[in-house]
């Protein structure tokens, strides 16, 4: 068992790094599943893994990877749903990273303006590119939901294991 003083720091920065995590679910700034996973392992590695092992943490760090998939899948969806272009859907994600520097409106109407633009620049008619800008908004959106309730059931396995 780790010094009762380090404990606490382990507990505390974990503490942190969910928290951290979670922020990063909904601001695509910051990592959230890759935080939350390194959050949940400090936090077995704080009780010397004596109630959380290696098998939880591997199914954990499973459930992280798969939300890289998430994001993919999520957005190409999306994309595919509405008709939009390859070039809409990137313009969708860099429009989301120049929103992040306008707020929360930017953090909204970015991945719609990007995709616009996106589609726009194949040579599409107005009505196609919006039709992008909505698809891959929805997808963008989607995605961020499903990485939210990934991290839920995440923290959710972690603290089953840990009670059970």
């Amino acid at each position: 068992m780790p010094d009762p003083g380090f404990q606490i720091l382990l507990w505390l920065l974990a503490a942190l790094l969910i928290v951290l995590g979670f922020a990063g679910l909904i601001l695509p700034a910051l990592p959230g599943i890759p935080l939350v996973f390194a959050g949940l392992l400090l936090l077995a590695w704080a009780e010397n893994f004596a109630y959380v092992g290696w098998i939880t943490l591997t199914l954990l760090g499973v459930l992280a990877l798969l939300s890289y998939g998430v994001d993919l899948l999520a957005a190409a969806f999306g994309a595919k749903r509405f008709g939009a272009s390859p070039r809409a859907v990137t313009g969708a994600a860099l429009g989301a990273l120049a929103g992040l520097f306008f707020g929360l409106p930017g953090i909204v109407l970015g991945p719609f303006v990007g995709a616009v633009i996106g589609e726009f620049s194949r040579r599409a008619s107005a009505r196609a590119a919006a039709q992008a800008g909505v698809g891959a908004t929805l997808g963008l959106l989607f995605g961020a939901l499903l990485k939210i309730a990934l991290a839920f059931s995440m923290v959710g396995v972690f603290v089953l294991d840990r009670l059970l």
